[in-house]
């Protein structure tokens, strides 16, 4: 199936509330996940090439954003019932395979990238401390079997922006990547149906 890109929530949108469990059996929330200037919300899995890429980036995100005051979480939306490699255990090695810091949440009935209108993986949402979003789309220019660094340009400039106080990037571009894989009969109109 071809790549698809994200919807595209529109700035200034209120953060959608969440309470989900995490890979390591803890629960969070939208509160609990905010920091004190923010919070960077990624919709990502396992097994999906695009995310595979930025492994590392998310990383280096995950240790470097909460010194600033935002919080970031991982969010993993995909049906576990047709895509076992992206479910909870394995979502439990990935996170440790990779020492992210961030909470690896399990949005089990997809309930959460519908609120989000959230469509493929990766997918960025960089939200204010008053839970506004001011950045959706993508990290880079970089993609698989691309000779672009992954380095975060695009990301990197609305959390500056944001830190800085002010107004968010005027251009942003769609995130692109593999679609969330819906629960079959279920899939919502933003999104193609998965293969």
């Amino acid at each position: 199936m071809p790549p698809v890109e994200s919807t595209m929530l529109a700035v200034g949108t209120a953060a959608p509330d969440f309470s989900l469990p995490a890979a390591d059996e803890t629960t969070h929330t939208l509160a609990s996940c905010m920091g004190e200037s923010g919070l960077l919300v990624a919709f990502i899995c396992n097994h999906c090439p695009y995310v595979k890429h930025v492994f590392e980036e998310l990383t280096r995100l995950g240790s470097e954003l909460p010194p600033q005051g935002l919080g970031m979480v991982g969010i993993m939306s995909n049906d576990i019932e047709r895509y076992p490699d992206d479910g909870p255990e394995k979502m439990a090695e990935t996170a440790r395979a990779n020492g992210w810091s961030f909470p690896y949440l399990l949005d089990e009935d997809q309930s959460i990238a519908r609120a989000y209108k959230a469509s493929c993986t990766p997918d960025f949402y960089l939200f204010d401390k008053s839970g506004k979003l001011v950045y959706r789309g993508q990290l880079d220019d970089s993609r698989p079997k691309s000779a672009i660094p992954v380095d975060g340009t695009h990301l990197r400039q609305a959390i500056g922006n944001l830190l800085m106080g002010e107004a968010p990037l005027k251009q942003q571009r769609p995130s692109l990547g593999c679609s969330i894989k819906w629960i079959p009969g279920q899939e919502p109109e933003w999104s193609p149906t998965p293969a």
